[in-house]
């Protein structure tokens, strides 16, 4: 069983040819908000899940991101001096 369980909930908004993804994780003492953005090319077939799937995986590393962020200030505080981390 899991000690702990994250949801990250992602939401779409079409406006014509561009799709925004919005990738929303809360905590108890923060909230990360990634987004993410594609364009469909005036010749390419209209499939709406491509878009969604660009904004998304977009949106989603920009999530990532953030997180990646966040633990490197969380560890600089404890230890005092600067740190790198890499995803």
């Amino acid at each position: 069983m899991a000690d702990q369980i994250w949801q990250v909930s992602v939401t779409f908004t079409e406006e014509g040819d561009r799709t925004r993804a919005d990738a929303m994780l809360e905590l108890a003492d923060h909230r990360f908000h990634g987004y993410g953005r594609a364009k469909k090319a005036p010749e390419d077939p209209t499939i709406p899940l491509i878009g969604q799937d660009l904004a998304a995986a977009r949106a989603l590393s920009d999530l990532s991101h953030q997180l990646l962020h966040a633990a490197a200030e969380r560890i600089e505080q404890r230890e005092g001096h600067t740190v790198n981390v890499h995803g």
